[in-house]
Protein backbone atom coordinates (compact mmCIF):
# COMPACT_ATOMS: atom_id res chain seq x y z
CA UNK A 1 0.00 0.00 0.00
CA UNK A 2 2.91 2.21 0.95
CA UNK A 3 4.39 2.35 -2.66
CA UNK A 4 1.07 2.58 -4.28
CA UNK A 5 0.32 5.89 -2.42
CA UNK A 6 3.82 6.61 -3.62
CA UNK A 7 3.64 5.66 -7.21
CA UNK A 8 -0.09 7.75 -7.37
CA UNK A 9 2.15 10.95 -5.67
CA UNK A 10 4.60 10.68 -8.26
CA UNK A 11 1.74 10.54 -11.15
CA UNK A 12 0.08 13.48 -9.33
CA UNK A 13 3.14 15.23 -9.64
CA UNK A 14 4.31 15.15 -12.94
CA UNK A 15 0.47 15.47 -14.18
CA UNK A 16 0.41 18.46 -12.21
CA UNK A 17 3.69 19.98 -13.73
CA UNK A 18 2.65 18.85 -17.60
CA UNK A 19 -0.61 20.56 -16.99
CA UNK A 20 1.47 24.20 -15.69
CA UNK A 21 0.77 26.74 -17.80
CA UNK A 22 3.53 27.48 -20.51
CA UNK A 23 3.83 31.11 -19.93
CA UNK A 24 5.25 29.72 -15.89
CA UNK A 25 8.08 27.63 -17.76
CA UNK A 26 9.39 24.43 -15.33
CA UNK A 27 10.01 25.97 -12.33
CA UNK A 28 7.81 25.09 -9.58
CA UNK A 29 6.21 28.55 -8.56
CA UNK A 30 4.52 29.17 -5.05
CA UNK A 31 0.78 30.64 -5.59
CA UNK A 32 -0.03 31.82 -2.25
CA UNK A 33 1.69 35.40 -0.90
CA UNK A 34 1.61 34.82 2.50
CA UNK A 35 2.83 31.40 2.49
CA UNK A 36 5.90 32.69 0.42
CA UNK A 37 6.55 35.80 2.59
CA UNK A 38 7.05 32.76 5.65
CA UNK A 39 9.03 30.84 3.80
CA UNK A 40 11.42 33.51 2.93
CA UNK A 41 11.38 34.68 6.71
CA UNK A 42 12.31 31.00 7.76
CA UNK A 43 15.54 30.26 4.75
CA UNK A 44 16.35 33.47 4.58
CA UNK A 45 16.12 33.41 0.98
CA UNK A 46 14.87 36.40 -1.06
CA UNK A 47 11.55 36.26 -2.82
CA UNK A 48 11.42 36.20 -6.73
CA UNK A 49 7.64 37.72 -7.75
CA UNK A 50 6.81 37.08 -11.28
CA UNK A 51 3.85 39.21 -12.05
CA UNK A 52 2.72 37.18 -15.80
CA UNK A 53 -0.41 37.41 -18.05
CA UNK A 54 -1.38 33.62 -17.91
CA UNK A 55 -2.83 33.14 -20.92
CA UNK A 56 -0.31 35.28 -22.20
CA UNK A 57 0.64 37.03 -25.27
CA UNK A 58 3.39 35.68 -27.58
CA UNK A 59 6.00 37.78 -25.27
CA UNK A 60 4.75 35.70 -22.19
CA UNK A 61 4.99 32.56 -23.91
CA UNK A 62 8.51 33.20 -24.90
CA UNK A 63 9.80 34.15 -21.78
CA UNK A 64 7.90 31.01 -19.98
CA UNK A 65 9.25 28.54 -22.51
CA UNK A 66 12.40 29.91 -23.43
CA UNK A 67 13.73 32.05 -20.43
CA UNK A 68 11.95 30.41 -17.45
CA UNK A 69 12.81 26.98 -18.93
CA UNK A 70 16.28 26.49 -18.83
CA UNK A 71 17.33 23.78 -16.76
CA UNK A 72 19.91 26.06 -14.45
CA UNK A 73 17.72 29.45 -14.76
CA UNK A 74 15.29 26.63 -13.06
CA UNK A 75 18.07 25.26 -10.77
CA UNK A 76 19.11 28.79 -9.31
CA UNK A 77 15.43 30.36 -9.02
CA UNK A 78 13.73 27.20 -6.98
CA UNK A 79 17.29 26.73 -4.95
CA UNK A 80 18.62 30.17 -4.18
CA UNK A 81 15.13 31.85 -3.80
CA UNK A 82 11.53 31.49 -3.47
CA UNK A 83 9.37 31.78 -6.10
CA UNK A 84 6.22 33.30 -6.25
CA UNK A 85 3.99 33.65 -9.29
CA UNK A 86 1.04 36.02 -9.80
CA UNK A 87 -0.88 36.15 -12.26
CA UNK A 88 -1.91 39.68 -13.64
CA UNK A 89 -4.98 38.95 -15.65
CA UNK A 90 -7.12 36.97 -12.63
CA UNK A 91 -9.25 38.19 -10.22
CA UNK A 92 -9.20 37.50 -6.27
CA UNK A 93 -5.80 37.36 -4.66
CA UNK A 94 -3.76 37.73 -7.28
CA UNK A 95 -5.48 40.78 -7.99
CA UNK A 96 -4.74 42.12 -4.66
CA UNK A 97 -1.13 40.95 -4.81
CA UNK A 98 -0.91 43.30 -8.65
CA UNK A 99 -2.39 46.09 -6.19
CA UNK A 100 -0.17 45.91 -3.33
CA UNK A 101 2.74 46.76 -5.86
CA UNK A 102 0.46 48.79 -8.07
CA UNK A 103 1.45 46.63 -10.89
CA UNK A 104 -0.72 47.10 -14.01
CA UNK A 105 -3.12 44.26 -15.26
CA UNK A 106 -2.80 42.38 -18.17
CA UNK A 107 0.77 42.97 -18.69
CA UNK A 108 4.16 41.74 -19.88
CA UNK A 109 6.18 39.94 -17.53
CA UNK A 110 7.56 41.94 -14.93
CA UNK A 111 10.00 40.68 -11.97
CA UNK A 112 10.76 41.98 -8.51
CA UNK A 113 13.13 40.56 -6.06
CA UNK A 114 11.92 41.14 -2.52
CA UNK A 115 12.35 40.79 1.36
CA UNK A 116 10.27 38.61 3.95
CA UNK A 117 8.69 42.14 4.35
CA UNK A 118 7.44 42.93 0.78
CA UNK A 119 10.58 45.85 0.61
CA UNK A 120 12.40 45.61 -3.05
CA UNK A 121 16.23 44.22 -2.76
CA UNK A 122 16.75 45.44 -6.45
CA UNK A 123 15.09 47.80 -9.10
CA UNK A 124 11.82 46.26 -11.04
CA UNK A 125 12.63 44.38 -13.92
CA UNK A 126 10.72 45.41 -16.47
CA UNK A 127 10.68 45.28 -20.77
CA UNK A 128 14.15 43.25 -20.57
CA UNK A 129 12.11 39.26 -21.59
CA UNK A 130 16.40 38.09 -21.98
CA UNK A 131 17.29 35.45 -20.12
CA UNK A 132 20.63 37.70 -19.00
CA UNK A 133 18.00 40.60 -17.61
CA UNK A 134 16.97 38.22 -15.19
CA UNK A 135 19.81 36.68 -14.43
CA UNK A 136 21.74 39.95 -13.98
CA UNK A 137 18.82 40.98 -12.04
CA UNK A 138 18.72 37.70 -9.77
CA UNK A 139 22.59 38.07 -9.14
CA UNK A 140 22.54 41.74 -8.18
CA UNK A 141 19.58 40.79 -5.70
CA UNK A 142 22.43 38.23 -3.72
CA UNK A 143 25.19 40.41 -3.97
CA UNK A 144 23.27 43.01 -2.44
CA UNK A 145 22.06 40.58 0.25
CA UNK A 146 26.05 39.77 0.66
CA UNK A 147 25.98 36.54 -1.30
CA UNK A 148 28.42 35.58 -3.91
CA UNK A 149 26.61 34.02 -6.51
CA UNK A 150 28.04 30.54 -7.08
CA UNK A 151 30.36 29.34 -10.06
CA UNK A 152 27.82 27.99 -12.50
CA UNK A 153 25.77 31.06 -12.37
CA UNK A 154 28.44 33.03 -13.11
CA UNK A 155 29.31 30.97 -15.97
CA UNK A 156 26.04 31.11 -17.33
CA UNK A 157 26.14 35.03 -16.94
CA UNK A 158 29.19 35.07 -18.64
CA UNK A 159 28.25 32.91 -21.64
CA UNK A 160 25.13 35.03 -22.03
CA UNK A 161 27.05 38.25 -22.33
CA UNK A 162 29.23 37.00 -24.52
CA UNK A 163 26.41 36.06 -27.48
CA UNK A 164 26.07 39.72 -28.36
CA UNK A 165 29.56 41.06 -27.34
CA UNK A 166 31.24 43.16 -30.15
CA UNK A 167 33.96 42.34 -29.11
CA UNK A 168 34.42 38.44 -29.67
CA UNK A 169 36.66 37.26 -32.10
CA UNK A 170 38.38 34.59 -33.50
CA UNK A 171 41.92 33.37 -33.39
CA UNK A 172 43.45 29.88 -34.52
CA UNK A 173 46.63 28.06 -33.70
CA UNK A 174 48.41 25.56 -35.35
CA UNK A 175 50.29 23.15 -32.80
CA UNK A 176 51.55 19.31 -32.55
CA UNK A 177 48.72 18.34 -30.73
CA UNK A 178 45.25 20.14 -30.71
CA UNK A 179 43.81 18.07 -27.36
CA UNK A 180 46.50 19.70 -25.21
CA UNK A 181 46.57 22.69 -27.13
CA UNK A 182 42.43 23.46 -26.36
CA UNK A 183 43.53 23.00 -23.14
CA UNK A 184 46.58 25.25 -23.15
CA UNK A 185 44.42 27.70 -24.75
CA UNK A 186 41.42 27.88 -22.79
CA UNK A 187 43.52 29.01 -19.39
CA UNK A 188 44.28 32.33 -21.10
CA UNK A 189 42.06 35.45 -20.01
CA UNK A 190 38.97 36.43 -22.00
CA UNK A 191 39.08 33.07 -23.65
CA UNK A 192 34.86 31.44 -23.97
CA UNK A 193 35.39 28.90 -26.64
CA UNK A 194 38.02 26.70 -27.59
CA UNK A 195 37.49 24.02 -31.07
CA UNK A 196 39.79 21.19 -31.90
CA UNK A 197 40.16 21.18 -35.95
CA UNK A 198 41.95 20.37 -39.64
CA UNK A 199 43.43 22.82 -41.90
CA UNK A 200 45.43 21.77 -44.81
CA UNK A 201 46.49 18.35 -42.92
CA UNK A 202 47.45 19.95 -39.85
CA UNK A 203 46.20 20.15 -36.21
CA UNK A 204 44.75 23.33 -35.28
CA UNK A 205 42.72 24.81 -32.24
CA UNK A 206 39.69 28.07 -32.99
CA UNK A 207 39.89 30.33 -30.18
CA UNK A 208 36.91 33.14 -29.45
CA UNK A 209 37.98 35.45 -26.95
CA UNK A 210 37.26 38.85 -25.89
CA UNK A 211 39.43 41.41 -26.94
CA UNK A 212 38.69 43.92 -24.32
CA UNK A 213 39.94 41.31 -22.04
CA UNK A 214 42.80 40.08 -23.91
CA UNK A 215 44.72 41.48 -27.45
CA UNK A 216 45.46 38.81 -30.32
CA UNK A 217 48.89 39.83 -28.94
CA UNK A 218 49.27 38.56 -25.61
CA UNK A 219 46.77 35.28 -26.32
CA UNK A 220 49.81 34.45 -28.77
CA UNK A 221 52.16 34.78 -26.57
CA UNK A 222 50.42 32.45 -24.35
CA UNK A 223 49.99 30.06 -26.92
CA UNK A 224 53.49 30.28 -27.45
CA UNK A 225 54.34 28.66 -24.74
CA UNK A 226 52.80 25.25 -25.62
CA UNK A 227 54.31 25.77 -29.15
CA UNK A 228 51.54 27.01 -30.79
CA UNK A 229 51.62 29.16 -33.35
CA UNK A 230 49.07 31.68 -35.22
CA UNK A 231 47.74 30.88 -38.75
CA UNK A 232 46.72 34.03 -40.61
CA UNK A 233 44.63 32.32 -43.04
CA UNK A 234 42.08 30.23 -42.04
CA UNK A 235 39.76 29.53 -45.26
CA UNK A 236 40.22 25.65 -45.37
CA UNK A 237 39.57 25.10 -41.38
CA UNK A 238 37.46 22.49 -40.25
CA UNK A 239 36.18 21.68 -37.08
CA UNK A 240 36.99 17.81 -35.80
CA UNK A 241 33.59 16.92 -33.95
CA UNK A 242 35.14 13.55 -32.28
CA UNK A 243 38.62 15.44 -30.88
CA UNK A 244 37.10 18.60 -29.59
CA UNK A 245 36.69 18.34 -26.05
CA UNK A 246 38.61 15.22 -25.97
CA UNK A 247 39.45 15.30 -22.50
CA UNK A 248 35.53 15.53 -21.10
CA UNK A 249 33.98 13.18 -24.00
CA UNK A 250 36.44 10.87 -22.15
CA UNK A 251 35.10 11.65 -19.10
CA UNK A 252 31.80 10.52 -16.79
CA UNK A 253 31.03 14.11 -17.22
CA UNK A 254 30.22 13.90 -20.88
CA UNK A 255 27.17 12.60 -20.37
CA UNK A 256 25.87 15.60 -18.61
CA UNK A 257 23.66 18.30 -20.18
CA UNK A 258 26.40 21.35 -19.77
CA UNK A 259 26.48 24.81 -21.02
CA UNK A 260 29.34 26.03 -23.40
CA UNK A 261 31.09 27.27 -20.66
CA UNK A 262 30.87 24.40 -18.30
CA UNK A 263 32.18 22.22 -20.96
CA UNK A 264 35.38 24.40 -21.58
CA UNK A 265 36.39 25.03 -18.27
CA UNK A 266 35.65 20.78 -16.96
CA UNK A 267 37.46 20.27 -20.57
CA UNK A 268 40.55 22.56 -18.94
CA UNK A 269 40.15 20.86 -15.39
CA UNK A 270 40.56 17.29 -16.57
CA UNK A 271 43.66 18.22 -18.64
CA UNK A 272 45.15 20.08 -16.15
CA UNK A 273 44.71 17.56 -13.26
CA UNK A 274 42.14 20.07 -11.52
CA UNK A 275 38.77 19.58 -9.89
CA UNK A 276 35.89 19.70 -12.42
CA UNK A 277 33.34 19.79 -9.69
CA UNK A 278 33.40 23.07 -8.75
CA UNK A 279 32.22 24.09 -12.08
CA UNK A 280 28.75 22.31 -11.79
CA UNK A 281 25.37 22.90 -10.08
CA UNK A 282 24.04 21.01 -7.05
CA UNK A 283 21.40 19.00 -9.14
CA UNK A 284 24.34 18.39 -11.85
CA UNK A 285 26.96 16.85 -9.17
CA UNK A 286 23.72 14.88 -8.01
CA UNK A 287 23.12 13.75 -11.15
CA UNK A 288 26.78 13.18 -11.29
CA UNK A 289 26.48 10.41 -8.36
CA UNK A 290 23.78 8.47 -9.72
Amino acid sequence: MPYLKLLLLILFTLTAHAQQPQELGKIKWQRDYEQALSQSSKEDKPILLLFQEVPGCLTCRNYGNHVLSHPLMVEIIEDLFIPLAIHNNKKGEDARVLELFNEPSWNNPVVRVIDSKSDNIVPRLSGNYSALGLLKTLEHALKTKGQTPPEYFQLLVAELEAQNNPHIKDAYYEMYCFWSGEVHLAQAPGVIATESGFMNGREVVKVRYDSQLNSHKALTKHAHQAQCSPIAHHKSYAISTKDTKYQLKNSRYAALPLTSLQQLHINTALGTQQQPQRYLSPRQIKQLAN
